[in-house]
C-alpha cells in the first residue's frame, strides 16, 4: 500500500498517456535491464538504474513500480530511496565488494590485452565512484526512533 505522504506517491505525479508512456515504459525496461545487468558486470553500478527506472515506472506505470519497489532483492534499495533519499551504508559496502571483486575476477580471468583491462579498469573506477557518491542513510538512529515510537505510542 503506498503512503500518500510519500514523494514516490503516484497521486503527486502525473502518469503520462498515449506515445510519452510508451517510452516511459521502454525506458524503465532498458534501465532495468542495464541494472541487473549490473548486478554481473563490473563497472556498471545497479542502484542508479534501479533509480532510472522506478523514475520512469511511477510516471507510465505506478502498479509496476509498487510490484518493483516491493520486490524481495530490490525493493529495499527503492523504498530507501523514496523514503528518505538515500542508500543505506551496509548496502554500499556490498556493492563496492562486489564491484571490486568481480574487476578482480575479469582481470584475472579475462587474459585480455592491457589496453583492455586498463579500460575495464577505468570503468569500474566509474561504477564505484557512482556508488561512493550516491548519499548514504543511517539505519542506527531510524531503529532509536521506532524503539522511541514503540515506546511512547499506544498500541491500537
Amino acid at each position: 500500500m503506498c503512503d500518500h505522504n510519500d514523494l514516490s506517491s503516484p497521486d503527486r505525479i502525473s502518469v503520462a498517456t498515449g506515445p510519452r508512456r510508451v517510452v516511459y515504459l521502454l525506458a524503465a525496461g532498458g534501465f532495468f535491464a542495464l541494472g541487473v545487468a549490473g548486478i554481473l558486470l563490473p563497472g556498471l553500478p545497479t542502484t542508479p538504474f534501479l533509480l532510472l527506472t522506478s523514475y520512469f515506472l511511477l510516471r507510465s506505470s505506478p502498479s509496476l513500480n509498487e510490484r518493483l519497489t516491493h520486490s524481495r532483492f530490490l525493493g529495499p534499495i527503492l523504498q530507501d530511496w523514496h523514503a528518505r533519499r538515500g542508500v543505506r551504508q551496509s548496502v554500499k559496502l556490498r556493492a563496492i565488494a562486489l564491484v571490486v571483486i568481480m574487476l578482480a575476477v575479469t582481470i584475472y580471468l579475462g587474459n585480455m590485452p592491457a589496453p583492455l583491462a586498463t579500460v575495464v579498469l577505468a570503468l569500474g573506477g566509474v561504477g564505484l565512484t557512482v556508488i561512493a557518491l550516491l548519499p548514504s542513510i543511517s539505519t542506527t538512529n531510524n531503529h532509536a526512533a521506532v524503539k522511541t515510537a514503540a515506546i511512547t505510542d499506544p498500541v491500537d
